[in-house]
């Protein structure tokens, strides 16, 4: 199967590899890309904290110097990719949530020791974390530290992308949702996205394809990407 990759490198490198170990031909087509703030990060690492929040492995894509003793403290992740990536930067005391900011911020409430909290964050991000843990009255610092800025494929890029049409394209976000069916161009695409599957990490992500697309929608059951590429068929079933 043709599946279109929108998530930003190097990430998407890592879904065409996967991909192409499941049977399918990846089509890399990013739609925004990362600008790290060493310096904010840097400078947030020296305030005074019990335990980091992350929402992104991206964080640890900055290569921020993290010393020891930080390493040594809790961090509150919200899957198990950024667990993971916590796991390779060398955290041990790891609290895992289920991939959301609602799930992370009931993992944190639920911490008896109520750390004080740093938040590395990005943009744009979804306020539930932030909103959740307000309304819990956990206190929360927060340091912008990435911000994924958009990227708008030239015609070149996109004509190679859908010659041929993709069969599958995968949102990671509905910030990557939203970029796509603003691309320059996609209406006259619209006759070939007839027969593409929308596969979403979230129902707030499918939410933004159009109604005319609305029978051609799958969500993940779990926002992860291991459960999001489990939507594409075995390349042995495909017609």
């Amino acid at each position: 199967m043709r599946v279109l990759v929108t998530r930003p490198e190097p990430a998407a490198n890592a879904t065409a590899e996967r991909l192409r170990k499941l049977g399918h031909e990846p089509v890399l087509l990013p739609l925004s890309r990362a600008v790290h703030d060493r310096d904010a990060a840097s400078r947030a690492l020296k305030l005074p904290f019990d335990a980091l929040v992350v929402t992104s492995a991206e964080v640890f894509r900055m290569r921020v110097n993290i010393p020891d003793a930080i390493k040594a403290r809790r961090i509150f992740c919200v899957g198990p990719a950024t667990a993971e990536a916590a796991h390779r930067a060398g955290f041990s005391d790891i609290v895992t949530a289920e991939g959301t900011g609602l799930s992370l911020a009931a993992r944190i409430a639920g911490d008896p020791a109520k750390p004080a909290l740093l938040y590395l964050a990005g943009e744009p991000r979804s306020p539930d974390l932030e909103t959740s843990l307000a309304e819990s009255g956990l206190p929360l610092t927060i340091t912008v530290c990435y911000r994924m800025e958009p990227v708008t494929p030239g015609a070149g890029q996109i004509d190679a992308a859908f010659t041929p049409p993709p069969q599958a394209i995968l949102f990671y976000s509905r910030e990557s949702a939203v970029r796509f069916f603003r691309l320059p161009g996609l209406a006259d695409c619209h006759r070939t996205l007839v027969h593409t599957r929308f596969l979403c990490i979230s129902a707030r992500t499918a939410g933004i394809v159009p109604p005319e697309y609305a029978a051609q929608i799958a969500i993940a059951a779990t926002p992860d990407e291991t459960t999001l590429l489990s939507l594409l068929p075995l390349p042995s079933s495909q017609n």
